[in-house]
């Protein structure tokens, strides 16, 4: 009220109207100024909010992506860490049974018998071209007076696929008889005299 006296009376003397006029025009900008104050605070206060959201968000963000580098980082490590176990599929072994071709077949009597000094001579393990059966020990010995020795021979009647050698021979008065080495003396009574087809067989 004093700037208003003292503009009235010494700066500008107007009349009681125009100073009636002059306070309603300083009410009015000093209520504009009052009112228009706070709303500008408010949008301030708005922006300041949204700024900070945004902020916030790209914080947010942030965190977000460098979680995802590390767990994904974290996730490839170990990946390259796990050894990888490759299955490899196990080949079919190779037939062990070589091949072979059937020379001819012809049949002949056949009996067995034993490394005993009765049934053979004074050495009963060494057969006639030197070969130790006893230290063998396997039934795939046969002596035949027919045969050359080495000679590979089947008797698939009596024994299946077994493969015999001609290693042995026979009393010259059976020129045709087989006779089968056996290593038990009782299964050489039990084999007795038979009669079956053989096989001379070579390898390819």
């Amino acid at each position: 009220m004093k700037i208003i006296r003292t503009i009235r009376e010494e700066i500008v003397p107007l009349s009681k109207q125009q100073g009636v006029i002059l306070l309603v025009i300083i009410a009015c900008i000093f209520q504009f100024v009052l009112f228009y104050a706070p709303a500008l605070a408010d949008d301030a206060v708005k922006q300041a909010k949204a700024q900070t959201n945004e902020e916030d968000m790209l914080v947010f963000n942030e965190v977000m992506i460098k979680d995802s580098i590390t767990n994904t980082a974290t996730k490839s490590q170990e990946a390259s860490s796990t050894p990888v176990v490759i299955t490899v599929p196990e080949s079919t072994p190779a037939s062990s049974t070589p091949e072979y071709k059937i020379v001819r077949t012809s049949t002949h009597t056949m009996t067995a018998y034993n490394s005993e000094p009765g049934q053979t001579d004074d050495s009963p393990c060494i057969t006639a071209n030197g070969f130790n059966v006893c230290k063998h020990g396997e039934e795939d010995t046969i002596a035949a007076n027919f045969l050359k020795f080495g000679t590979k021979v089947m008797i698939p009647e009596l024994f299946g696929d077994r493969v015999f050698t001609v290693r042995d021979r026979m009393n010259q008065k059976h020129p045709n008889r087989v006779d089968v080495w056996m290593k038990d003396h009782s299964n050489a009574m039990k084999f007795g005299v038979k009669v079956a087809k053989i096989q001379v067989i070579e390898y390819n």
